[in-house]
């Protein structure tokens, strides 16, 4: 594996579900919600496709690093869409399935850290969230469906900055003594 690209990869994912969550805040305006969210889920994509590269094995990490960012690019394509609900719940459902491969990847791993299949975990509900969410707005309950977008958001959010400690630490392991 390419330790440095994953950690770059794994932090540029990281900040790309932090700046998509920010944009989830309700306060914000329209457009600054957008650009936040538009922004966030290219970091994301990009982070993501970076992570998959940056394996040099054929694992179900990888194809799961790919499915999120093939979701995360199908988001993109939903929020250029003047009509891109569907995109959009689609990529997250993309996302969700993309966390959840490379959960079972991290599962199947008994050196792995506890905090990468958590936070794989973490990503893949917090993605199905947000896809439950986009169900709901499109079926009138904008609230609810706001809230549980919101919500998806963060607990993505959380995932990818549990992945990206587990990275970190990976790649700059602690002298003993």
């Amino acid at each position: 594996m390419n330790q440095p690209k994953a950690l770059i990869g794994s932090f540029i994912q990281a900040i790309g579900t932090v700046t998509s969550a920010v944009g989830s805040i309700p306060s914000l305006s329209d457009k600054k919600q957008f650009a936040l969210d538009l922004s966030g889920n290219v970091l994301q994509a990009t982070g993501n496709a970076l992570e998959a590269d940056a394996e040099t094995s054929d694992t179900l990490g990888v194809y799961g690093n790919e499915i999120q960012a093939i979701g995360n690019i199908t988001v993109i394509a939903g929020l250029l869409n003047n009509d891109g609900d569907r995109l959009e719940i689609t990529g997250n459902w993309l996302q969700s399935l993309g966390g959840l491969i490379s959960f079972a990847d991290d599962w199947e791993d008994k050196q792995s850290s506890v905090l990468n299949p958590i936070g794989n975990l973490l990503q893949a509900i917090g993605n199905a969230l947000q896809a439950i969410g986009g169900i709901y707005e499109e079926r009138g309950n904008k609230t609810e469906g706001q809230s549980l977008g919101i919500i998806g958001s963060w607990v993505q959010a959380i995932g990818s900055i549990l992945c990206f400690l587990n990275q970190l630490k990976k790649t700059t392991p602690l002298e003993e003594g």
